[in-house]
């Protein structure tokens, strides 16, 4: 019964993880790569307000879902569940040390009064958000064949 609730945590979770972090990538960071950068500023503080309190949430339950299930799953499917369980945990650490300190940054500026030094924090945004979005979809395919093999 336990390991039915962690598979479901684990595949609802990571799911969820994944898609937002695809539909972010294929949709909104081209619009606002797009954008000029005042517009961008407050697009930036319109769509971030929301994430930052419920991602961290999602990713680190369905990391502890992973985890529960390295001793509650069959032994060959531990191992791919660890594996999620590893792919989670980066997106979670590429997120806390690499796209939330530029988030904060953007929430901190004024829209009509963007500094003349203002380097675009865009490129390097989207090059970290492309990684955990790729260790997002990892993790949710992991999770997927491991349940498969139960």
């Amino acid at each position: 019964m336990i390991a039915q609730f962690l598979v479901i945590g684990s595949l609802v979770g990571s799911g969820a993880v994944a898609g937002v972090l695809f539909a972010v990538a294929l949709s909104t960071v081209p619009a606002l790569m797009a954008m000029p950068p005042g517009r961008y500023i407050y697009a930036h503080k319109l769509l971030g307000r929301n994430w930052d309190p419920t991602m961290p949430v999602i990713v680190l339950a369905s990391t502890a879902a992973d985890l529960g299930l390295l001793g509650a799953a069959p032994p060959n499917t531990r191992v791919l569940f660890g594996a999620a369980a590893a792919c989670l945990v980066g997106v979670s650490v590429v997120s806390h040390l690499c796209n939330v300190p530029i988030n904060r940054q953007m929430r901190l500026l004024d829209p009509e009064a963007i500094p003349e030094d203002w380097v675009d924090p865009r490129p390097v945004w989207r090059r970290w958000h492309l990684l955990r979005t790729a260790m997002a979809m990892a993790a949710l395919v992991l999770n997927s064949v491991a349940v498969t093999l139960m």
